[in-house]
């Protein structure tokens, strides 16, 4: 990767803030977000970078997810906030 991807990249990272916080549903799309997950557990999610069946396990409850994802495909967490 370019050194000006990589700041290109970094730079997003550190600008992105959240306007809006709505509920996820497990099997919908939706627009690039991170997640706030609010009972702990696993996600399996799609990722705004098109990877799909990425899982996380073990996310604890009250924690920000700052990966970027378009989907939540399947969850043992609960109480998933989007944030975009």
């Amino acid at each position: 990767m370019s050194d000006t991807s990589q700041k290109s990249r970094e730079q997003r990272a550190i600008n992105l803030q959240a306007e809006h916080g709505v509920a996820v549903v497990v099997g919908v799309s939706f627009i690039p977000s991170t997640l706030f997950i609010g009972v702990g557990g696993d996600i399996t999610v799609t990722t705004a970078g098109g990877e799909t069946g990425v899982v996380y396990k073990n996310l604890p409850s009250g924690s920000f997810f700052p990966i970027l994802v378009t989907a939540v495909t399947a969850a043992t967490a609960t109480d998933i906030v989007r944030n975009y």
